[in-house]
């Protein structure tokens, strides 16, 4: 006897609004809420979990998996995701978000219920079409619910939404494939996001840093060279270091604008014309010194107008006379 249906939880998403994340220290390789069309995972027997889409209230879909045998014994149902491309990542994230039936609030139902169910994966080079094997996949964890909904969360339409991230790593081969395996809970799967972090584009001290995936040990960073942004140069080598969590830490070096130009918001600007920059710095463009002009943009000297002279050895500061 199957205790769960569709009904037991699809009341609970009409209406609801899933949106997605997005930070710039991550890179998204799965996200089922984004997914328009039917996300055509495996399940494992047939008629185990079962594929539910619904609208919410944009009129976007909502992919949810539901199970709930919980009146039957030895109870084996798995889930499996498309392969899914690790890409320059080596250490992944899954955020799961769902929802648990607290066995307690079910009658008659005795040692048959769970309240937990499994996280796995198996790693491959590509996507293969063979017969499923649950011993080929690789536990990441147990999940549990730290809010699991009862009969009268239903009635009142209360949604106990839980999410769990769970960090899966190191990866070595081209993908993966994600499991989930029931063994007698009553779950909706509500959403998954797969995701890694990095080091996001940045420019810092007049100097660009390129996106950077951080080393699989959480305690090691990666030393990263800048390179200096257009009308700049070095006056220490610029550096930054990335460390796990996508963030960049330790400034080291500098660049500075050129001769002819002068920082402004982060940018290296030529000077405008009557002003000039004899020395590379970070310092500003200066006004030409009496009787002397630069009709150009970007000038590190100012000449003498008609019938004014500055001597070979004078500074570009002096005036002519």
């Amino acid at each position: 006897m199957s205790f769960g249906s569709r009904w037991v939880f699809i009341s609970l998403f009409v209406g609801m609004s899933l949106t997605g994340h997005s930070l710039c220290n991550q890179v998204v390789l799965l996200d089922t809420t984004s997914v328009l069309g039917e996300l055509g995972w495996k399940t494992y027997p047939i008629n185990g979990w079962d594929a539910i889409t619904e609208m919410d209230e944009h009129n976007r879909p909502i992919h949810t998996f539901q199970v709930c045998n919980v009146m039957e014994p030895l109870q084996n149902n798995w889930l499996r995701s498309n392969w899914i491309s690790r890409q320059a990542a080596q250490k992944v994230y899954v955020e799961l978000r769902f929802t648990l039936r607290d066995c307690n609030s079910i009658p008659w139902v005795s040692g048959t219920c769970k309240e937990t169910f499994n996280l796995l994966y198996h790693e491959t080079d590509e996507a293969h079409s063979v017969k499923f094997k649950a011993a080929q996949y690789t536990k990441i964890d147990t999940i549990a619910a730290d809010e699991s909904f009862t009969q009268m969360d239903l009635g009142d339409r209360i949604l106990k939404l839980n999410t769990e991230v769970r960090e899966v790593g190191p990866i070595s081969k081209k993908g993966f494939y994600l499991a989930f395996q029931d063994i007698g809970a009553c779950i909706a799967l509500v959403s998954v996001r797969v995701y890694y972090k990095k080091c996001p584009f940045t420019l810092r001290n007049l100097a660009s840093f390129p996106d950077t995936v951080p080393r699989m040990d959480s305690s090691s960073l990666v030393e990263v060279r800048g390179a200096c942004i257009d009308h700049a140069e070095e006056r220490d080598t610029p550096k930054l270091f990335c460390g796990a969590d996508g963030d960049w830490l330790v400034p080291l070096g500098r660049c500075v604008c050129s001769v002819g130009y002068e920082e402004i918001d982060g940018s290296c600007v030529a000077c405008r014309p009557g002003f000039y920059k004899a020395y590379a710095g970070n310092i500003k463009c200066s006004k030409c010194p009496p009787h002397s002009f630069s009709y150009g943009e970007g000038s590190f000297i100012c000449r003498c107008e008609k019938g004014f002279f500055r001597a070979e050895k004078d500074p570009p500061t002096m005036a002519c006379t």
